[in-house]
């Protein structure tokens, strides 16, 4: 399944992706939230699904894309998670996973342009595999309970402001949390639409011009992992989204380092996740 949302923003609708057409699920399901996932409620939509007799209304094509979920109780990013990034930052390679954490709402669609922040001078981009989880879960006893907690995977871009992650004092979160920063979707994709989470094709390009070519095949913490070892630190939720660290190319490991400026275009793509493209204004 391939689950998206539409409307505008904060009062979006939940909806299925069927053979590239948006259609409406809001007769059904009041969103793609917190309680819908912890209640069983992907088994009930492929329930419909698979009804002949259930009609999904047609979106119209010029409705705006949502993000594919709704805002979560936690973003939980995993830093320097592809050893070839680890490296072009200048840091040594994890033993264990980074975490830190984004603000939930900088959530935003998969469309929609993305401010750059007063004052910044070092907005970057990242192409990031994102899970989302279906269950609660804490203290897992091995990646295998781990796994059956995911709902679905998406692309997330994890937009970053350098000077303030890295030069401003303290940890990465306020380099991480400015208004938009979390485009996110186009759509949620269920693990069985997926023929292997761990070897899809990332790539991200900005005016047209390739930056990072990657994939998730040279995550050092794959997502079972992740879910299996945050789980042992604090609570998870259903609905929240985990996104798993980004592959080389972003700007500031260049040299010399570039930036996005507004009128810049940056577009991301994910094997079987599907395409995003935001304008920086």
């Amino acid at each position: 399944m391939r689950l998206v949302r539409f409307g505008e923003k904060n009062n979006e609708k939940p909806g299925v992706l069927i053979d590239g057409v948006r259609k409406d699920c809001s007769a059904h399901f009041d969103d793609w939230n917190k309680d819908f996932f912890s209640n069983n409620g992907l088994q009930e939509l492929q329930k419909l699904l698979d009804d002949g007799n259930t009609v999904f209304p047609e979106v119209p094509s010029n409705i705006r894309w949502g993000a594919c979920v709704s805002r979560p109780n936690m973003i939980l990013c995993v830093g320097l998670n592809y050893t070839d990034h680890a490296i072009e930052a200048g840091m040594e390679i994890p033993t264990e996973p980074v975490l830190f954490m984004k603000a939930t709402n900088t959530l935003c669609g998969p469309y929609d342009d993305v401010s750059i922040p007063k004052r910044s001078q070092k907005t970057d981009w990242e192409v990031e595999l994102a899970i989302v989880l279906k269950k609660d879960l804490v203290y897992s006893n091995n990646e295998e309970e781990a796994l059956q907690a995911i709902g679905g995977y998406c692309i997330m871009h994890d937009v970053s402001e350098r000077e303030f992650q890295v030069e401003r004092g303290g940890q990465w979160v306020k380099g991480k949390s400015c208004p938009g920063f979390s485009p996110v979707g186009p759509y949620l994709v269920t693990p069985d639409a997926i023929p292997d989470v761990l070897n899809l094709k990332m790539n991200l390009t900005v005016n047209g011009e390739e930056m990072q070519n990657g994939n998730t095949k040279t995550m050092i913490f794959k997502p079972s992992f992740l879910i299996h070892y945050i789980s042992q630190f604090m609570q998870l939720e259903a609905g929240d989204i985990i996104t798993t660290g980004t592959p080389p190319g972003v700007g500031f490991g260049k040299t010399p380092a570039v930036y996005l400026r507004p009128g810049d275009e940056v577009e991301l793509t994910i094997e079987h996740l599907g395409r995003q493209k935001q304008l920086f204004v």
